[in-house]
């Protein structure tokens, strides 16, 4: 059975950082990734990684965000830098279990959330 469980949201001000960790069990995913959903606005993939370590990610966080894995712990992590308020929403993990990895491919399995704000 598939479980994501993702931790580490909060509340930040403008400019923080902030570290999202998300475990995986259940399958052999060769795909996990980050999504978010702002109020009343689409999901948004923000970023991918393969197991073999390829990673996509979105120009909207290109260069504050890092998405990376600790394949012995089974760990997805989002690092996130320099915090806008346009972050704020939902953060999800999920995973494929085949590639392809990239954003633009449908995911399967699905974390609850965790909440991320960013306000002054």
């Amino acid at each position: 059975q598939a479980q994501l469980v993702e931790s580490g949201g909060g509340s930040v001000q403008p400019g923080g950082s902030l570290r999202l960790s998300c475990v995986a069990s259940g399958y052999n995913y060769r795909c996990l990734g980050w999504f978010r959903q702002a109020p009343e606005k689409e999901r948004e993939a923000v970023a991918t990684i393969g197991r073999e370590g390829t990673t996509d990610v979105a120009d909207s966080v290109k260069g504050r965000f890092t998405i990376f894995k600790d394949n012995a712990k089974n760990t997805l992590h989002l690092e996130m830098i320099s915090l806008k308020p346009e972050d704020t929403g939902i953060y999800y993990c999920a995973a494929r279990v085949s590639y392809p990895c990239a954003r633009i491919y449908p995911y399967t399995y699905w974390g609850q959330g965790t909440q991320v704000t960013v306000s002054s």
